[in-house]
């Protein structure tokens, strides 16, 4: 068993550990527990429970007893009993399952989609019946008042099946070009279905219409969201009868009220995967959202998270226990993962000893997954001189670092730095200095780091509230704000102002600079006289004039200019240098090295002369660039009125006036040369293939069949020739 904490939720992997292999005997099992400790430590609530190879779908019975999972290789389908925690039967199938579900209380009635079209349904004996549907399936529903099966797949149509009659109904026509997902509202029995367009299209079964249609993929866009191609529906679940969430194929979970066409809440989970299945827990109010890596668990009305856990293997499908905190997964992998999370809920009653276990564990804490590791980055390592430990064991690569042995960690930053402990001794001594003297009365002073970025949104402060003195809200100050604290404490955030950056991002500090230099300078002033007096100081200065912001405002656009042509002078300067440098390099290198033919070293003034270069440039092509460049630049000088008379006289654009006295623009868009030429060659092939097209008018059907002459070897009959080596030929049939 593994325990692990998330946003300090603790949760449980039941079935972390080694699975001992099935051909070994009770004896050598017995021996293994006795050896190995992980083999000892680890908890098997359910025997076998586990696929030969993949595990594709789970599911639990509505009465709580079974646990059905389906799964390769070969195909197959194992019922587990949770009152005898053991497999109960197993049954292999014919062909893969796409999906299945349980259509009884227990496992009596089974109904499983396989991926070569064909529906098979069970019984508790076994297989019953077998039919098969037009279109490849890749999903169904029950509607249990009318007893259909609704089916959808690579197809615009949904298939009905009614149990009741053993017949197929007329299908739901849709205009969506193929269907992934579907489900039915428990409730209302509202059947909604998601496309490949990214809509969900809800229909009332009743009078077989659609009702609406919400546009899912044009929704899941926000501020921040980065998708490639168009989001389509890959999961869907009512809650309630009111509550609906809709997973699409960019990794975004949206939910929605149905009396609403806008979600009230988007849902990332920042992988750019599809979502695989979608749960509701309505005790706590949260969303379970899983796509191939992860399982995010969030509030629905906030989306605030959770907890969430990651499983080592690919996730297929997930099973929430009704009515507790036990999660199944099914993987890409034999062993199916068994999670327990007491925050959701308590253990189900065929394992209730679950809740004891735990309450153990939390009275005597044990050290969770990386306790015992340091995570470090490539940078961490260069400064330590461990970068020579990079594919060796001591290292093990995770995301953009590595996770290396804390006590290898200690080991060596104690030996890379001996005096860190002085250091951090002198800057706590420093900080309870600095806590005794905010008792003194104390001028407005400024923190040792950013210290002009301080006294600017002093004065920003100062400023705003005078403005809004009268409403009673004054602008919020980043310097009392705990959030930003770090960046006037720590060094490492100094603003450079002398990178490029900020001399284009903030030129007027130039011109306002040097009033708040001088300020500065007083103040540093007095608060080296109160370090080097030890005495309060009261009052202040007398408080600048404020500057006027439309002065500053005139003057932005000189002091850009002004900056990017120091900027260019600079990097011309730089540019000079390296070329000076190179020519000197080249030269010194010409005068060491010997003439290969004349046996002497070079002259100097023979390195100087170059060889003329030559480029091919295509016929008619001479001076295009230079036409366009020029027509380009004299259009954009033009006034919108003499453009629009000028594509008028040309007749790629129509003006209209319309009845109600507004305006009508018609254009035509200008074809590129490569489009002309694709379009003539279009028309060149056509007219080839016409002229050597040969007509087949001549060419008359006899009746019976095949050509009727003799030929060699053919039999005597009706379609059939007289032939040397045949006999007679019977009648086709």
């Amino acid at each position: 068993m593994q325990v692990s904490s998330v946003n300090n939720v603790k949760i449980y992997n039941l079935s972390h550990g080694k699975s001992l292999p099935e051909w070994l005997s009770d004896r050598k099992k017995r021996v293994l527990q006795q050896q190995d400790v992980d083999i000892q430590k680890r908890i098997e609530l359910i025997q076998d429970f586990e696929m030969p190879t993949v595990c594709t779908s789970i599911r639990v019975s509505r009465d709580g007893q079974f646990i059905l999972a389906a799964g390769t290789y070969k195909p197959r389908v194992r019922c587990y009993d949770t009152y005898q925690l053991s497999l109960k039967f197993e049954r292999c199938l014919e062909s893969d399952v796409v999906t299945f579900d349980i259509l009884s209380e227990d496992y009596s009635k089974l109904v499983f989609l396989h991926i070569d079209r064909y529906v098979e349904f069970h019984s508790q004996h076994g297989h019953y019946y077998k039919t098969r549907i037009p279109k490849f399936g890749r999903d169904f529903s029950y509607h249990y008042p009318s007893c259909d099966l609704y089916f959808v797949g690579a197809s615009s149509e949904v298939f009905r099946l009614n149990l009741e009659q053993g017949r197929f109904l007329n299908s739901l026509q849709t205009d969506a070009a193929e269907i992934n997902v579907c489900d039915i509202n428990p409730v209302h029995q509202l059947f909604a279905a998601g496309t490949l367009e990214g809509r969900v299209d809800c229909w009332d079964p009743r009078v077989r219409s659609r009702v609406a249609v919400l546009d899912c993929a044009l929704s899941s866009i926000t501020d921040g969201t980065e998708v490639d191609g168009l989001p389509s529906v890959s999961a869907l679940k009512f809650n309630g009868s009111l509550g609906m969430a809709v997973g699409t194929s960019t990794g975004q979970v949206l939910v929605y009220d149905l009396r609403s066409s806008r979600p009230l809440l988007v849902k990332d989970h920042y992988y750019g995967l599809p979502i695989k299945s979608l749960h509701f827990h309505n005790q706590l109010d949260l969303v379970l959202s899983a796509d191939s890596k992860i399982i995010k668990m969030w509030n629905k009305d906030n989306g605030k998270v959770f907890s969430s856990l990651e499983p080592q293997t690919n996730i297929n499908d997930v099973c929430l226990y009704p009515g507790s905190g036990m999660l199944f997964t099914a993987n890409e992998d034999p062993k199916m993962n068994t999670f327990y999370i007491p925050a959701l809920g308590p253990a189900p009653r065929w394992c209730s000893f679950l809740d004891n276990l735990t309450e153990e564990l939390e009275e005597n804490p044990e050290s969770t997954i990386y306790d015992d590791y340091k995570f470090v980055t490539r940078k961490d390592l260069e400064n330590l001189g461990l970068t020579h430990l990079i594919g060796s064991p001591l290292l093990r690569a995770y995301m953009h670092g590595f996770f290396m042995d804390i006590r290898l960690y200690h080991k060596v930053k104690t030996m890379a730095n001996p005096f860190a402990y002085e250091e951090y001794r002198k800057d706590k001594i420093r900080q309870k200095i600095e806590e005794s003297r905010t008792q003194r009365v104390q001028l407005k002073k400024l923190p040792k780091v950013n210290k002009e970025l301080a006294m600017k949104l002093m004065e920003e402060s100062e400023l705003s509230t005078r403005k809004k003195k009268k409403k009673g809200n004054a602008v919020a100050n980043l310097l009392t704000d705990d959030r930003f604290k770090v960046m006037f404490e720590n060094p490492e955030y100094q603003v450079d102002e002398r990178s490029e950056e900020f001399r284009l991002l903030n030129p007027i500090v130039s011109k306002v600079g040097e009033k708040r230099r001088q300020k500065l300078s007083q103040l540093v002033q007095q608060e080296e006289q109160q370090d080097e007096e030890e005495e309060e100081v009261e009052g202040r200065g007398s408080s600048e004039e404020e500057e006027s912001s439309d002065d500053d405002d005139k003057s932005w656009v000189e002091e850009v200019r002004e900056q990017r042509r120091l900027l260019r002078a600079e990097e011309r300067e730089r540019s000079f240098n390296q070329r000076k440098e190179r020519r000197q390099q080249d030269r010194d290198t010409s005068l060491q090295s010997p003439d290969p033919v004349r046996g002497r070293r070079q002259e100097p003034h023979s390195q100087s002369q170059s060889q003329p270069r030559f480029y091919q440039i295509k016929a008619g092509e001479e001076f295009r660039s230079f036409g366009d460049v020029a027509r380009k630049q004299k259009m954009q000088k033009t006034s919108l009125e003499e453009r629009l008379q000028r594509e008028e006289s040309s007749g790629r654009l129509n003006l209209n006036d319309t009845a109600v006295g507004s305006k009508q623009l018609t254009f035509t868009l200008k074809k590129t040369e490569k489009q002309r030429f694709q379009q003539q060659a279009e028309r060149d092939h056509h007219e080839e293939r016409r002229k050597i097209r040969r007509a087949a008018g001549h060419l008359h059907s006899h009746r019976g069949g095949g050509g009727g002459g003799r030929g060699r070897g053919g039999g005597r009959g009706r379609g059939g020739g007289r032939g040397r080596g045949g006999g007679r030929g019977r009648r086709p049939f």
